[in-house]
C-alpha cells in the first residue's frame, strides 16, 4: 500500500507540474474571465441603434389623428410632406413618414430618415404599426379588443413528465450550450488524462524504465498507483473547470443580461464529478492495458482507438440527445459505460433523469471498472516485460487466462 501511495503521489506531482496540464487547466477560467471582461467592450463595438424620440408624419387619409403618444416616442402630425422634411433637416424631429391616400388598399407607408441602416429597427417598426393599427380600430372596437388585436398572443409553454406533473423548462442557455460545454470538457479531460497514462506506460516500457520499477514494486501496485495518481490530477482539473463555470454563470450575470437566469444546479456538478471519476477510471484501466501490450507508443495508440471511437458517439449524436433527452437513443447510451459520462451530462440540462436510470448507469459503470481492473491487471502483469512484435488478440486472451 505504501509503495502504491508513493507512485500515486509521484504521478500526481509530475502531472500537475507539466506545462500542458497547467495551460489546459487554466484555459477554462481564463476564457471565462476574458468573456466577462470583454463582453462590455465587444458590445461597445456594436451599439444598439438609438430609438427616435420624435417622428413626424403626413397623413393624406385624414384618419390617423389619435394615439400620438407611445411609450418613449411621440408622433408629430404635419399637414404636408414639405413641412415635415424641413423640420427633419432642422433637427426638430428624428425622421418622418408619409401615409398615402390609398393606404387602406395598399398598406404602404413611405419613411424618410437621415441615418444609414440596413433595415428599420424592429422596435420602431412595431411602434409605427401599433400607431397605425390603433387609429384604424378607433371607434370600431372596444379598447380591450383593440389591445388584444395589437397583442393577440402571449404563449406560455409547459412541459409534463410521464406522471402528468409540470416540469420546469430549463433556461435556453442551459438547454442549448451546457450540453456542448460539458460534453466537450468531459471528452477533453477524460481522454487527455487517460492518454497521459497510456503515454507514460508506453514510454517506460519502450525505454526499459519499467524493468527498474518492477524490481522494487509489484505490477498491481504500479498499475493502481499510476491510475489513481493521474486520476487525482484529472479530478483536480475537472473541479477547477466546474467551479469556474459556476462562478462565471453567477458573476457574469451582473454584466451579461443573457446570463441573468442561468443557474447551474449543484446536483449537475455533483453528478458531473461522479461520472468524470467513473469515465476516467474506465478509460484509464483500458489505456493502461493497451499501453502494456504495445511494443511502442504508436502500437498502443492503435489499440486505444478501439475504445476511443465508441466514446465519441454522444458527440456525434449531440443534436439528437439534446432534442430528445428521454428518447430511446439517449437512454441506451446512458447504460453503455463508454458513452454514459458524456451522454448523462448532455441529458441533465434538458430533462430530469429518473433516479433508477442514474443508479443503474453508475452501477453498470462501477461493475465494468471492477471487471476491467481484474482483467487488465492480469494483462498488465504479463505484457509489461514482453517486447517484440505486437501480440494478436488470441494471444492476449490466452496469456491473460494463464496469468
Amino acid at each position: 500500500m505504501n509503495k502504491m501511495l508513493t507512485i500515486l503521489k509521484h504521478e500526481f506531482r509530475q502531472t500537475i507540474k507539466r506545462k500542458s496540464f497547467l495551460i489546459m487547466t487554466a484555459s477554462v477560467p481564463l476564457i471565462a474571465l476574458i468573456g466577462m471582461l470583454g463582453y462590455p467592450f465587444i458590445m461597445g463595438l456594436f451599439p444598439e441603434p438609438e430609438m427616435p424620440e420624435k417622428i413626424g408624419y403626413a397623413d393624406n387619409t385624414g384618419i390617423f389623428t389619435g394615439y400620438t403618444e407611445q411609450p418613449g416616442l411621440t408622433f408629430v402630425p404635419y399637414p404636408t410632406e414639405a413641412e415635415a422634411k424641413n423640420d427633419l433637416l432642422a433637427g426638430e424631429i428624428d425622421e418622418f413618414f408619409i401615409i398615402p391616400q390609398d393606404y387602406r388598399a395598399t398598406g404602404q407607408v413611405i419613411r424618410f430618415t437621415m441615418e444609414g441602416e440596413l433595415a428599420p429597427p424592429p422596435g420602431l417598426t412595431k411602434q409605427i404599426s401599433d400607431f397605425l393599427l390603433s387609429n384604424l380600430l378607433a371607434g370600431e372596437v372596444t379598447e380591450e379588443l383593440r389591445r388584444r388585436v395589437k397583442e393577440p398572443l402571449m404563449l406560455v409553454s409547459l412541459q409534463l413528465d410521464e406522471t402528468g406533473k409540470i416540469i420546469e423548462v430549463p433556461h435556453p442557455l442551459i438547454a442549448i450550450f451546457v450540453p456542448y460545454i460539458f460534453g466537450f470538457l468531459f471528452m477533453i479531460s477524460i481522454f487527455s488524462n487517460s492518454g497521459r497514462l497510456l503515454q507514460s506506460v508506453s514510454e517506460e516500457k519502450e525505454n526499459r524504465m519499467i524493468e527498474v520499477l518492477l524490481s522494487s514494486v509489484s505490477a498491481r501496485q504500479l498499475f493502481l498507483g499510476k491510475i489513481l495518481g493521474l486520476g487525482s490530477a484529472g479530478l483536480l482539473q475537472m473541479v477547477v473547470w466546474l467551479v469556474s463555470i459556476r462562478i462565471f454563470a453567477h458573476v457574469g450575470a451582473m454584466n451579461i443580461p443573457a446570463l441573468g437566469d442561468l443557474v447551474i444546479p449543484t446536483s449537475m456538478l455533483v453528478l458531473g464529478l461522479l461520472y468524470f471519476i467513473g469515465g476516467y477510471l474506465l478509460f484509464a484501466v483500458l489505456y493502461a492495458g493497451v499501453g502494456s501490450i504495445g511494443s511502442t507508443e504508436k502500437d498502443s495508440q492503435q489499440w486505444a482507438s478501439v475504445f476511443t471511437l465508441p466514446a465519441v458517439v454522444p458527440i456525434m449524436l449531440l443534436s439528437v440527445i439534446a432534442q430528445h433527452p428521454d428518447g430511446l437513443v439517449a437512454r441506451i447510451l446512458t447504460f453503455i459505460p463508454f458513452t454514459a459520462p458524456i451522454t448523462v451530462m448532455m441529458r441533465l440540462p434538458n430533462t430530469t433523469i429518473p433516479l433508477w436510470e442514474l443508479a443503474l448507469s453508475l452501477t453498470i459503470m462501477v461493475g465494468s471498472i471492477a471487471v476491467g481492473i481484474w482483467v487488465v491487471a492480469r494483462v498488465f502483469r504479463v505484457f509489461l516485460l514482453m517486447y517484440g512484435k505486437r501480440p494478436a488478440l488470441r494471444e492476449i486472451v490466452r496469456y491473460a487466462r494463464e496469468a
